[in-house]
């Protein structure tokens, strides 16, 4: 299994190494005396599952110890999963660009680090609880950092338990479904025990029906006509299907559909395209066997754009000024999705 470092900083002490020095307890109680009771506290997320359920698990930590706990997120929440989870959940989030920051007297990063956005980097954090692999060029009061861990939301779990807080019906099933999703179905390579040891506390405490309902949500109605598009448009040859759904209104949409196409018997390659904005996006998926699709789409799209993935999934997006030359009035169009595809298959 690959060692990863963590990085901690507790009570001033900076510590790199592949295991932790401290308790959960230790760690709970270095990161309460970040605060006082007067405190106006920030909690600063990307809005996905993961993240959502880390909020909601701090502010039930800071409740009665501190004067105010806001979550803010800087991302449009696109996924209908995401929003039937907030909705559902009745997380209270506001778009980070709506709040004066200078009010708050504490702020918290959680599920990132300050260089993962631009607007992370104009905020000074006194605390960054993360699971991505470690970055450098700032600091913070305390740091929790564990690259081993496959969710955030498996830390939380830890707080909770070291706090005494047996989480609420719907901190417990938001928690379930950050670990469920951000290990992918525990699915994900280099998985700590931890992680199984969080999602089986919360197992039996979450709402596992309406988990599946966030799972399930995942088209509205005024998308279906892509659908319509994709089965007139998917050319197959040699095993591998190529559908242009043409221009469409989120991305999400195209992994949609390239998911389901996965799925038709004698594809071993889905390539999906749309346009979006002035954007190009491709949305690759194969069986892995013998095949990489990050590799694969690095090698036939690097050129025009970002490209990339893991070995069952990857994606482009390619600026459309890019693309190569094409006839005056001829669109993209599968056509030029399987030709340019085919240099490298």
């Amino acid at each position: 299994m690959l060692k990863q470092t963590r990085l901690e900083k507790i009570a001033g002490v900076i510590n790199r190494s592949e295991k932790s020095r401290y308790s959960a307890l230790t760690r709970l109680n270095a990161f309460y005396q970040l605060f006082g009771r007067t405190d106006q506290v920030l909690l600063v997320i990307v809005a996905d599952p993961d993240s959502l359920a880390c909020a909601m698990a701090v502010k039930r930590l800071l409740s009665y110890r501190v004067g105010s706990v806001t979550i803010g997120y800087p991302n449009e929440i696109r996924r209908l999963n995401n929003m039937t989870m907030v909705e559902r959940l009745k997380i209270p989030i506001e778009r980070l660009h709506t709040l004066q920051i200078n009010d708050y007297s504490k702020k918290i990063l959680l599920d990132s680090q300050p260089t993962h956005n631009p607007c992370f980097e104009k905020i000074q954090f006194d605390a960054v609880i993360d699971h991505h692999p470690i970055s450098s060029g700032w600091d913070a009061k305390f740091i929790d950092i564990r690259p081993d861990y496959g969710a955030v939301a498996s830390m939380m779990v830890e707080y909770l338990r070291a706090a005494n807080i047996t989480p609420s019906v719907a901190l417990a099933t938001a928690l379930y479904y950050g670990i469920k999703v951000d290990t992918h179905n525990f699915e994900k390579k280099n998985l700590q025990l931890a992680d199984g040891i969080s999602f089986r506390y919360v197992f039996n405490l979450a709402n596992r029906n309406l988990v599946r309902k966030f799972e399930l949500t995942e088209l509205r109605r005024s998308e279906l006509k892509y659908f319509k598009i994709a089965l007139k448009e998917v050319k197959s040859s040699k095993g591998r299907a190529y559908a242009h759904i043409g221009k469409v209104s989120t991305p999400d949409v195209l992994v949609i559909i390239a998911d389901f196409l996965n799925h038709v018997d004698q594809f071993d390659w889905v390539l999906v395209s749309g346009c979006c904005g002035e954007k190009l996006v491709v949305i690759l998926r194969c069986d892995g066997y013998r095949k990489h699709a990050g590799k694969f789409a690095q090698k036939t799209f690097g050129e025009y754009g970002s490209a990339g993935g893991h070995r069952e999934s990857a994606r482009a997006e390619l600026p459309l000024k890019n693309l190569p030359p094409r006839r005056e009035g001829q669109d993209f169009s599968t056509a030029t999705l399987i030709k340019i595809a085919t240099r490298h298959l």
